[in-house]
């Protein structure tokens, strides 16, 4: 091909926003006169590479808004230290039927039983389905919301979190709420009913959510709204935090003990 040529090439996909291939514009050219493809192969070869790259890109963007503190997938969860964990229901929920269906799902257990790992790989399967997501923990949302507030615009915030299609509320509990957070949060959680699912992490059984929303009446509304339909996942295994770390205490206790006893004084 001639220079001039592949330039105007280069120039057309450019402003066809075809960007992905311009970087391998050569080695398309190169592969095609090598393997004798003819033109509709040429252009099926490059088109497929530029939609390819295109989802990726926007799984990408996807994770990176969902703003998870660490990326974990539900591949990499070690299902051997959770006993207890219903592996087909795992699957099932992979697929995504409940955002559909606009069902919640709610993990229970003891910090270290890897709840928060379990909500970010169902949070990172829903945005290779093409899902936007939201990943923030309840006290950050309840704060996010009181500062909304102060600034006038905290309608708009509640619009905005409603709107994605998956919303994962981590760590519920683990730090009370102001009446005001609580208030605020039910706001969001009422709006999002039948619109939207919810992923929620807490170490409280839900007769100790008064202690997170303070109003018994309240409370007793939300959790109405958020078990109808819901997937509910006790995860009462061993903390594999916990597990690691008493592993190390051993070995480190059986290095430091002597081989030989030192003789009697």
């Amino acid at each position: 091909m001639k220079v001039s040529t592949e330039v105007l090439l280069k120039e057309n996909l450019k402003q066809l926003k075809l960007s992905n291939v311009v970087g391998q514009l050569e080695m398309f050219i190169r592969q095609a006169k090598e393997s004798g493809m003819d033109y509709g192969e040429f252009l099926l070869a490059v088109t497929e590479v530029e939609l390819q790259m295109r989802v990726e890109n926007r799984l990408k963007r996807r994770v990176r808004e969902a703003k998870f503190p660490l990326l974990k997938t539900l591949e990499s969860f070690d299902y051997n230290a959770a006993p207890g964990l219903d592996m087909r229901l795992v699957h099932e929920l992979e697929t995504g039927d409940y955002l559909r269906e606009h069902r919640n799902i709610i993990l229970f257990g003891s910090s270290g039983t890897g709840k928060t790992h379990l909500a970010t790989g169902l949070g990172v399967a829903a945005c290779r389905q093409g899902i936007t997501t939201r990943f923030v923990t309840g006290c950050g949302m309840a704060n996010e919301l009181i500062e909304a507030q102060a600034m006038k615009n905290v309608s708009r915030v509640i619009q905005r979190v409603t709107r994605c299609g998956l919303l994962v509320l981590d760590e519920l509990g683990y730090v009370p709420f102001s009446k005001e957070g609580a208030q605020l949060l039910f706001q969001v959680l009422a709006e999002r009913h039948e619109r939207g699912s919810v992923i929620i992490t807490t170490n409280l059984g839900f007769a100790d959510w008064t202690q997170i929303f303070g109003d018994a009446t309240l409370t007793a509304a939300l959790l109405d709204r958020l078990t109808h339909k819901a997937h509910i996942i006790h995860c009462n295994w061993e903390s594999y935090r916990l597990r690691e770390t008493l592993k190390t205490t051993k070995k480190s206790t059986k290095r430091e003990t002597p081989l030989v006893a030192s003789p009697p004084t």
